[in-house]
């Protein structure tokens, strides 16, 4: 039975506050559809804006997930990126229902892939044991320039 991308969304939201509330965080929900986020979580002070996201299996041993949001206003077709609108995206892939974080200052800006597998080890492959998430919030990244 095909599932409505709502109820996936919804699911896939419902286990990230799970997961959040469960390990201590506080956790708010935005009143409406209309911010770019989807929870508050506070971080010891540090407020946090989460972008939920829902990854699908693109090929064996890679998910993706949209780093875009998608609207239509007044009949016309926009995308934007979440850059300046969001501090992370939690990612669930509902095959393994495991969670991942990324920052958005390491995100794409359309759709981004994580792989569990390759051929080779590329600097460019973003691997998903690095963006495992198990409800420890990451500490604020490091800038590439000052690692």
């Amino acid at each position: 039975m095909s599932r409505n991308s709502k109820a996936v969304g919804d699911e896939t939201e419902s286990k990230i506050l799970h997961t959040l509330i469960s390990n201590g965080h506080s956790v708010a929900v935005p009143f409406g559809d209309n911010d770019k986020y989807d929870l508050i979580v506070d971080d010891d002070g540090r407020l946090l804006r989460i972008q939920c996201k829902t990854a699908w299996e693109t090929e064996t041993g890679t998910i993706r997930f949209n780093t875009h949001s998608q609207t239509t206003r007044d009949g016309e077709y926009h995308e934007s990126t979440y850059h300046d609108a969001v501090d992370a995206f939690i990612v669930r892939y509902p095959d393994t229902d495991d969670l991942y974080w990324i920052d958005v200052s390491e995100a794409t800006d359309q759709k981004m892939e994580l792989r569990f597998s390759a051929e080779i080890d590329h600097p460019s492959i973003n691997w998903a044991s690095d963006y495992e998430f198990d409800g420890d919030i990451p500490s604020a990244s490091t800038p590439p320039e000052l690692q």
